[in-house]
């Protein structure tokens, strides 16, 4: 369930990136910035398993084979195994802020509001539920 506050939040980090981001403006730099993000974040996932070893990926062919998209579901699987320890956790958190960051300076930039995409995305995944199929 959504809060004011968490409306307020998302909120205050778009205007606030429109106004600390000095060298960062040109739509050009922000659509950058956020493949250079996905990059680091995917970065810090691949350190959690290789450098650290908090967590170890186990994949396998996943088995689409279900009476029902809730049984596939259920069988379906992420193939993390284990549990990102407080160092590795902190830095995705660090790297996925800034994706944010910079997620909400693009929703500036083109004038629209964030908070709202946020809501509309979550209406329709309510709505369709498991019938997504995201």
């Amino acid at each position: 369930m959504e809060t004011i506050e968490q409306n307020n939040i998302i909120d205050e980090l778009q205007a606030l990136s429109s106004e600390v981001s000095i060298r960062h403006k040109s739509i050009l730099d922000i659509m950058t910035k956020l493949d250079e993000y996905n990059a680091r974040i995917n970065r810090a996932v691949a350190k959690s398993v290789t450098n650290c070893g908090c967590i170890e990926i186990s994949a396998k062919k996943q088995d689409f084979e279900s009476d029902t998209l809730e049984e596939l579901a259920q069988k379906l699987d992420s193939h993390v195994r284990g549990n990102i320890c407080n160092v590795c956790r902190e830095k995705l958190e660090e790297e996925i802020g800034s994706y944010i960051f910079f997620l909400s300076s693009l929703a500036e930039t083109l004038g629209f509001n964030l908070s709202d995409t946020i809501k509309k995305e979550l209406e329709r995944d309510r709505i369709l539920g498991i019938y997504t199929m995201k």
